[in-house]
């Protein structure tokens, strides 16, 4: 005979005699908690002086930190995901011991009070750690990735083409206002009319120049409103060259030395991605952020517009140094980190490294210490300053030049020339 199944008691609408606390339902090592005991030990008086008090009481600080913590933990960005959470989620609603400020809330606290204090906030926390020995502050260990930005991938601004569509643009303008400068001395020549000045084909050709030529050629109409080529100058500057010259230096100055960027995000700067799933290596609108770890823990870092780690580097560690207070005894990071500017900032700072340098591995191979075309490979005569080249032939020292780095910093490069290369079968 077939048993009857039997079922725990279902009743959705069962009162309780004594309300059940949030503080029971939240399991004991739950995140939530480790957020909330991190924030509580930390130093948040600079949060409170974004509040200038007076009008209708603000949700505390403190508890708004906590909310947005915990959100990042649990992957959840938006400030209406956020506000959801606070409404359903019993994490957070023992977090913000039931209140529920509303999206516009949470994104004005993001923006406007939390956004200048999150390095502080987040020193705080560095400090907390070191505090409870979860880190010594000994080892500094350096990398970076690539981030993607929130961007039209096709939305790029290349500096070298901006450069050279105002380079021709310039010229064009140039072209007429010389143009329009040689009718003028014409009918000077003709009527002597010298009252009126050159409309800038001798000038420098920037926005404002071609303003004031416009300016000029308006006046000019007044006298003369049935000059054709007036009239054909004054529709191409205030229709064409004036609107593009301004658009060409807008670009030149979001770009600020970048080679790109992209209109939909104008900070974020087109790289190559690790993800390359078309296998072309395409640029993408991005950000470098460089972090520095000691026992799995991030004790710095900081967003570059620059794709290269290299120039990065320095940037990176004294933005450490303002979180930190001070910098770790040992850095290390790999080969891409490893330049002469480098190098010298850490020796400046008295810091222990191991950092390479981008051949260290390949000067180990019994293939690259066999090739006597590498410098590396060559003998110096330190007394003559002279090198040595792989098949015997000597370079002697002929000048040195400076060069400057992305970052400014500026090295001596010395220059060896061969004298004994002529009939050296191995010249090529």
């Amino acid at each position: 005979m077939k048993k009857k199944p039997s079922f725990i008691p279902y009743q959705q609408h069962q009162l309780t005699l004594l309300p059940p606390s949030l503080e029971e339902l939240i399991p004991e090592k739950h995140v939530v908690r480790v957020v909330n005991r991190a924030i509580d030990n930390i130093d948040v008086s600079k949060l409170y002086e974004k509040y200038e008090g007076g009008g209708r009481s603000s949700f505390h600080p403190l508890m708004m930190l906590k909310v947005v913590i915990y959100a990042y933990t649990q992957k959840i960005y938006t400030c209406r995901m956020i506000a959801k959470e606070c409404r359903e989620n019993i994490m957070f609603m023992w977090l913000s011991g039931g209140a529920k400020p509303d999206y516009i809330t949470i994104n004005r606290f993001r923006s406007e009070r939390m956004k200048d204090v999150i390095i502080d906030i987040f020193a705080e926390v560095v400090d907390l750690l070191n505090r409870e020995g979860y880190i010594k502050l000994e080892n500094y260990f350096l990398d970076g990735t690539k981030i993607e930005a929130n961007a039209n991938k096709y939305s790029w601004v290349w500096g070298k083409s901006t450069k050279r569509y105002k380079e021709n643009l310039r010229k064009k303008c140039e072209e007429l206002l010389c143009g329009i400068d040689k009718i003028n001395e014409e009918e000077n020549e003709a009527y002597g009319d010298n009252d009126l000045e050159e409309l800038g084909c001798d000038k420098e050709i920037d926005s404002q120049a071609i303003r004031e030529a416009a300016d000029r050629i308006n006046e000019k109409l007044k006298k003369t409103p049935n000059d054709k080529e007036l009239k054909k100058a004054k529709t191409l500057i205030e229709k064409d060259y004036l609107p593009r010259m301004e658009k060409y230096e807008k670009q030149e100055e979001i770009l600020n030395g970048r080679r790109s960027y992209s209109k939909t995000d104008t900070e974020a700067t087109f790289m190559r991605m690790k993800e390359d799933h078309m296998k072309n290596g395409q640029l993408k609108p991005g950000y470098n952020v460089q972090i520095g770890t000691e026992n799995q823990f991030i004790l710095g870092y900081s967003v570059h517009q620059r794709p290269g780690d290299t120039s990065c580097f320095k940037e990176h560690m004294e933005q450490a140094k303002k979180i930190l207070g001070e910098l770790p005894k040992n850095v290390i990071a790999d080969a891409g980190y490893g330049s002469e500017e480098n190098y010298e900032y850490l020796q400046k700072e008295d810091l222990n490294n191991y950092v390479k340098y981008n051949t260290f591995h390949k000067e180990a191979s019994k293939k690259w210490k066999n090739d006597l075309s590498k410098v590396q490979n060559w003998g110096y005569d330190e007394e003559k300053d002279e090198y040595v080249c792989g098949y015997g032939k000597r370079l002697v020292f002929a000048y040195e030049k400076k060069q400057k780095s992305e970052n400014g910093h500026s090295s001596v490069i010395r220059v060896y020339r061969g004298t004994e290369c002529k009939d050296c079968p191995y010249r090529p």
